[in-house]
């Protein structure tokens, strides 16, 4: 995961580097060498996702060009704000760290599910949510991901619930998805105050550019207002689907959207929402070669 924009670039090597040295962890051994096992524990995994975005960042700043507008899914909004300049990338590695252990805090002490639902419109998977969340137990639209794909999370049961729901309302699949909690859920409140004294005890500027944020689909343009967002982030949905919608907005007719970090879900996603949207990931040193040539 990101070696070889290590090998191959030495300020994607550098960015690694200064990662490590703000977690005080060789992070970056964990991504490259494993084991998986340890990779995927949220206060790794979190970090990883965001020192290979800012990463990437790194290399293809300069030949990105004039950006409109910024996004990031869930975690990856802030290498969004790493990217107007808000942050930098190991502030944002040290606030994603501490976010993914407040995280795991909450659903260790109330442990949650999350499930994606696929081939359903995200409005009915919002009406079976509300119709399920009953008996002392609740589950939300927690990532509305696509116009058809939307991921729902809460406790067990009523994720379990909400699932056989989706499936009688027409979802073609229901796939469990594993998770150490119900994230983007109301049980996820008690790492809110955590998160918010973390935000509070680090500066951000505002950005450059407008960062589209995920709570509500709104470009931020100053400082405070994204901290309090990012704290709001953490029981509130991902409005992807709007996220996308309004930088396509702010952009106008032909703009170019470009995706950083490992996979190519997000682009996938532009094209569902989209359409045929001139879209580019870059995740790999082909990627990125093929891009700076």
């Amino acid at each position: 995961m990101g070696k070889d924009l290590a090998e191959h670039f030495p300020v994607a090597r550098d960015t690694f580097a200064a990662i490590d040295d703000a977690l005080e962890e060789p992070l970056s051994r964990v991504m490259w060498d494993g084991p998986e096992s340890d990779l995927l524990q949220t206060r790794h995994a979190q970090p990883a996702i965001l020192a290979h975005s800012v990463a990437v960042l790194a290399v293809v700043a300069d030949r990105l060009g004039s950006v409109v507008a910024a996004a990031g899914h869930s975690l990856g909004e802030y290498s969004a704000y790493v990217a107007a300049g808000s942050l930098s990338a190991t502030e944002a590695a040290r606030l994603v760290r501490r976010r993914g252990e407040l995280m795991h805090q909450a659903g260790t002490e109330r442990p949650g599910t999350m499930a994606a639902v696929l081939g359903l419109a995200s409005s009915a998977v919002e009406e079976v949510c509300s119709a399920e969340s009953r008996d002392g137990s609740v589950v939300v639209a927690a990532n509305l991901n696509a116009p058809d794909q939307t991921v729902i999370s809460g406790n067990p049961e009523a994720v379990e619930r909400a699932g056989e729901g989706c499936k009688r309302a027409g979802a073609r699949r229901v796939l469990p998805l594993k998770v150490s909690g119900a994230f983007h859920s109301p049980l996820m409140a008690a790492a809110v105050p955590g998160l918010r004294v973390a935000l509070a005890d680090q500066k951000m500027d505002d950005p450059r550019f407008p960062v589209v944020a995920n709570a509500t689909a709104e470009p931020v343009r100053d400082a405070a207002r994204a901290t309090a967002l990012l704290a709001e982030q953490l029981t509130a949905p991902v409005r992807w689907v709007q996220c996308v919608e309004r930088m396509a907005e702010l952009a106008g007719p032909g703009a170019r959207f470009v995706e950083l970090g490992p996979g190519t879900v997000l682009a996938g996603l532009v094209k569902r929402i989209l359409g045929e949207r001139s879209v580019t990931s870059l995740g790999t040193v082909a990627d990125v070669e093929a891009f700076l040539a």
